[in-house]
């Protein structure tokens, strides 16, 4: 281990105690929950990272709350690369999981480990998400074998939101409800480091989180997993869409942003901005001026 990485595990007065799967496992297996956000950029990052979360993830659901897109599928490889930079460039201790976005694992086992070997080795991502289940199994277990840790995605996966036929939560029948924990197991023995469960009943996440020795994360699944993840946009009220049933808003940036704005434009419009004090002075300008 270098002297760097040493300092960074929690060595030492003053030190960064930086989150790893191990923390993730240790938390719970002492019951503590793990917090999670989203983040799509520098600023966000550093705020979410400061405030002490655990696990950072750079979401297709960017596509949405960034972009502008309807659903999160238009997005690419290169734009998720691109905001998993400015995140890392961010973050000191979370641990830092990049979304593999869509078409990025689906042609080819050997497609979906090369793009993950990108988010790694170019955009500084110490873990990739995958959505689906046990139809995943193999790409799992390859990228654990090339040292890439592996966040599975199962319940209402937004990347089949045309196979679902909409954002609709799943596991609501026994047989359902079966396969989802059939798919959580087969996930685990295929080597993922963690589990995010979203959008299903929470007997169901508590039932998968009971099971599992590595630490679910929720969303829309109860309180009952080992940890709670949202999307930063809509924890802040700038989602600009409906809150879904699971969704608690911590603040109102859209207001707050709103009356920023308003009072800058009547500022200008009202020649209130810049003041006297906001403006520089050159004497050699004035005295060019009364010749």
């Amino acid at each position: 281990m270098s002297i760097t990485n040493f300092r960074t595990t929690g060595a030492g007065s003053g030190a960064i105690s930086k989150v790893t799967f191990n923390t993730l496992q240790d938390k719970k297996r002492a019951h503590r929950p793990v917090t999670a956000l989203t983040a799509y950029d520098y600023a966000t990052a550093r705020l979410v990272d400061e405030a002490g979360v655990d696990l950072i993830l750079v979401g297709d659901s960017l596509a949405m709350v960034v972009m502008g897109y309807d659903t999160t599928l238009p997005v690419t490889v290169d734009e998720m690369l691109h905001h998993t930079r400015a995140v890392r460039r961010a973050v000191k201790r979370a641990l830092l999981v990049a979304d593999m976005p869509f078409g990025s694992y689906h042609n080819s086992i050997s497609e979906g480990i090369a793009n993950a070997v990108r988010f790694v080795k170019e955009a500084g991502a110490e873990a990739v998400k995958i959505e689906g289940g046990a139809v995943r199994c193999e790409l799992v277990e390859r990228l654990a074998g090339a040292e890439i840790p592996v966040v599975c995605h199962l319940g209402l996966t937004p990347q089949a939101v045309h196979r679902m036929g909409g954002y609709k939560v799943q596991g609501k029948t026994q047989a359902a409800a079966e396969e989802l924990a059939r798919d959580a197991r087969m996930l685990e023995a295929a080597g993922a480091s963690a589990m995010v469960l979203e959008g299903m009943p929470r007997e169901v996440a508590a039932q998968i989180t009971s099971e599992l020795r590595i630490p679910t994360i929720g969303i829309g699944a109860g309180p009952d997993c080992d940890g709670q993840i949202l999307v930063f946009h809509d924890l802040v009220n700038l989602s600009f869409s409906p809150t879904p049933k699971f969704v608690r808003r911590y603040g109102d940036a859209a207001a707050l942003f709103r009356s920023a704005i308003e009072g800058y434009v009547r500022d200008v419009e009202e020649r209130a901005f810049p003041s006297e004090a906001e403006s520089y002075h050159s004497p050699a300008v004035k005295e060019l001026h009364k010749a």
